[in-house]
């Protein structure tokens, strides 16, 4: 059995979890929605997932909308006493599959109960608030009605931690202002670091970081420099990049998702991987390109 805790764990508000988590998006169907076409299979990798030690699951009701959170609840139910599921409301899907803001009081009120029904929880540990930006990049605005509507919900126990998804410095300043936010949840990789300096302060904080697409809007020649150090290492593009996120930050989680037992142990085995100085050198001149 793999060895996770090599990765190191952080807190992620009053927990402390394992940097090497698990994403349950892709356990839905094609484009996220709908169900997939091997629930037994789905449900086999999440029970490996914490069979392997995994004890922060990220999921959402919108992921489906309402598979994932099932899935999670069929597998895993009664859940064991340190796992910690962070789910996230803001949005909802469209009949076409297509992503639509649900950001008003109601909206987001709503959201939480189906969290809570489909989870079978009488509070959710985590909840994170999805700023609808242009879906993967933040954009600028207040998000302080919605961040209230977050902190009415945690005095009423329906909630017991805040977090923001794809969110720009000052809307995490903002929420801050309102209520503890334990954790943002943005796009970042080797090739895109437009979160560094928030990473560092963040870390000051003891905030968690939680980067997704860790493989998200490479060039080829950025492929190329990721694929030679997996040959040096041995390892698979994929495990290099996260190996690298590992090491960029200590407040740094992770959360790569699959429906694949075999490349759920692949990414957990990111844990015996050490990538020695020169090849991070290496990998830190792909986003040196990018600014150039």
């Amino acid at each position: 059995m793999l060895n996770i805790l090599k990765s190191g764990t952080f807190a992620l508000g009053d927990r402390t979890v394992k940097r090497l988590g698990y994403g349950a998006m892709r356990l839905a169907g094609s484009g996220v929605f709908g169900p997939p076409k091997d629930p037994a299979a789905a449900r086999a990798v999440l029970r490996e997932a914490v069979a392997s030690g995994v004890n922060h699951i990220d999921t959402s009701d919108f992921y489906g909308p309402h598979v994932t959170n099932q899935l999670i609840h069929d597998a895993l139910y009664p859940y064991p006493d340190d796992l910690v599921i962070v789910t996230k409301i803001g949005a909802r899907r469209g009949a076409d599959a297509s992503w639509l803001p649900a950001f008003s009081p109601s909206e987001l009120t709503q959201a939480v109960h189906d969290n809570l029904r489909t989870l079978g929880l009488d509070a959710l540990q985590v909840v994170n608030l999805r700023v609808m930006g242009d879906i993967h990049n933040p954009s600028e605005g207040s998000i302080a009605a919605e961040v209230e509507t977050l902190a009415e919900l945690q005095r009423k126990g329906l909630v017991r931690q805040v977090g923001l998804s794809n969110a720009t410095a000052a809307q995490i300043a903002e929420a801050r202002r309102i209520v503890r936010i334990v954790c943002v949840q943005n796009m970042y990789n080797v090739a895109h670091r437009a979160d560094d300096a928030l990473i560092e302060d963040l870390a000051r904080d003891a905030i968690a970081y939680v980067p997704f697409f860790p493989l998200g809007g490479f060039t080829p020649l950025q492929s190329s420099t990721l694929t030679s150090v997996a040959l040096r290492t041995r390892a698979t593009p994929m495990q290099v990049a996260l190996a690298w996120l590992l090491r960029r930050a200590p407040n740094i989680l992770l959360i790569p998702g699959t429906s694949s037992v075999s490349h759920l142990r692949e990414n957990l085995a990111v844990s015996e991987l050490h990538l020695p100085d020169d090849a991070v050198a290496s990998l830190d001149s792909i986003a040196a390109s990018v600014a150039a």
